[in-house]
């Protein structure tokens, strides 16, 4: 009797240790001791008082146990998933990212501009009087913002060339919102420009977080050419996202990078002669230079009466008619180390717009 008794008892009892054991084996180290208590106050249901215990019992204790056996596969499964989640988090590299960003900008120097330009513009959705776009969701990766007329020839080009970074580092937790703002802030620096803060920690959103279309600036609003009216409009833009004039002309400089592709915005050409090295000849170039209007079935814009080969928007020229922008235009002009601070202030400010609790992150 006692001997059929006590296999009785294994089969009832020995099952649900075990299988705690075993969930046990898979768990962080605090989880681990936690299992271990539930098994020690297990036994101690477990053990009968004596061979004489019936067989109604037993049967509850097991149904007892087993649902503590239950317990420990859903109810720690959840804090399992958690804590491998967080640690992968951790274990992401953004300088490992941030290399294999500059090593396409290093194959391909054009890449850069157009890197910044998606940082940029996936940032200047923002309007601080509902704290509404910014960088934060990471939305420049649907179609219906990559439409959005600002954004033309992005998606086939800066988001089309990150997709496979992302793809690389995306079960480490890397979001597009980071992804994309850190692929400007390499550029910069990868072209010759200052190695601009970033703060990683964004957390991409649902596509209903994508802003309406005209919120980025235009390259001329109102009558053909420069006038007060695109001088209006670029205030109108940027001081919805919180800046002032002295930024407003730093975060332009970034034209010194780059080019206008007809394909794309309509415009044609470069704004300077060094279009991959980032430096003050935007400032020089379009202080220094006379501009005339394009003779051309384009849209209107400007080109240096020298070469012909340079062009200016609207919106760049109204930067020396505005008595306020102007007098950034020639600070910057005569000194490239103000300029290169000032830009990096704006542009580590744009990119940040809309986000909260981000953390510094060293990339470099």
């Amino acid at each position: 009797m006692k001997s059929s008794y006590w296999l009785l008892f294994l089969g009832a009892y020995a099952a649900p240790l075990l299988l705690l054991s075993s969930v046990s084996a898979f768990q962080p180290p605090f989880l681990q001791q936690k299992i271990h208590r539930m098994r020690l106050a297990q036994v101690e249901l477990a053990v009968p008082d004596s061979p004489g215990d019936g067989l109604e019992e037993i049967a509850q204790r097991r149904r007892f146990l087993g649902s503590i056996a239950a317990a420990a596969l859903s109810g720690l499964a959840l804090p399992l998933e958690q804590a491998n989640a967080a640690g992968n988090k951790k274990k992401l590299d953004y300088k490992a990212v941030a290399k294999d960003i500059a090593a396409l900008v290093k194959e391909d120097p054009d890449k850069g501009p157009t890197f910044i330009r998606i940082a940029w513009h996936s940032s200047g959705s923002y309007d601080k009087s509902d704290n509404s776009g910014g960088s934060r969701g990471g939305t420049m990766r649907f179609s219906e913002e990559l439409k959005h007329g600002g954004n033309a020839g992005l998606a086939t080009t800066a988001k089309a060339w990150l997709e496979p970074i992302h793809d690389k580092y995306a079960k480490q937790g890397l979001s597009y919102g980071d992804l994309y703002t850190l692929a400007g802030v390499v550029s910069v620096k990868a072209l010759g420009g200052p190695a601009v803060p970033w703060s990683s920690g964004r957390t991409d959103e649902p596509v209903s977080a994508v802003t309406p279309d005209g919120r980025l600036p235009n390259a001329e609003t109102g009558p053909k050419g420069a006038d007060p009216s695109d001088a209006e409009h670029l205030r109108n833009v940027f001081y919805r996202m919180g800046f002032d004039d002295r930024e407003i002309v730093a975060l332009s400089g970034a034209h010194a990078l780059g080019r206008c592709h007809t394909t794309a915005s309509g415009y044609d050409g470069p704004w300077t002669f060094t279009p991959t090295v980032f430096n003050n000849s935007y400032f020089t170039l379009l202080t220094s230079l006379k501009w005339i209007p394009k003779e051309w079935t384009g849209p209107f814009q400007y080109v240096d009466a020298g070469t012909g080969k340079l062009m200016m928007l609207p919106s760049d020229l109204v930067l020396i008619q505005d008595d306020s922008f102007l007098k950034w235009v020639k600070a910057y002009s005569a000194d490239e180390g103000k300029f290169l601070s000032d830009f990096s202030d704006a542009f580590d400010k744009l990119l940040s717009l809309g986000t909260s609790g981000l953390t510094p992150t060293e990339w470099a």
